[in-house]
């Protein structure tokens, strides 16, 4: 059945140091996330044996290194990360940085930290 979901009905999660998510959608075969990642931290460099990830910025700006390379990342931009890639997510800048991390399958239990 349909029904409109926002991070205020959906259960948060924290993760890094001060980084919080918000699981839009958490399906086998597809799962949305919304992330907010304050200036300063970061997600452990990892892999996903299974699952291709998309990651689209909404405000702020980040950096994702996906197998060695750096991208820079801002409001409004996107980059796909195919499994098997190594990469981390990044937020080097002085502000808190909101994205969604769209993944299919699902990712998690599919995480290996490097």
């Amino acid at each position: 059945m349909a029904h409109i979901v926002d991070v205020d009905s959906c259960e948060p999660y924290q993760w890094g140091a001060k980084s919080e998510g918000w699981r839009l959608l958490d399906r086998a075969d597809l799962s949305v996330i919304q992330e907010r990642v304050p200036s300063g931290d970061r997600e452990r460099r990892h892999f996903h044996a299974h699952a291709r990830q998309f990651f689209f910025v909404l405000e702020g700006e980040a950096v994702i290194e996906i197998d060695g390379v750096r991208f820079a990342l801002k409001s409004h931009q996107g980059i796909e990360i195919a499994p098997g890639a190594p990469h981390q997510f990044v937020n080097e800048s002085s502000a808190d940085v909101s994205f969604l991390v769209i993944s299919a399958p699902r990712s998690h239990g599919d995480r290996t930290d490097l």
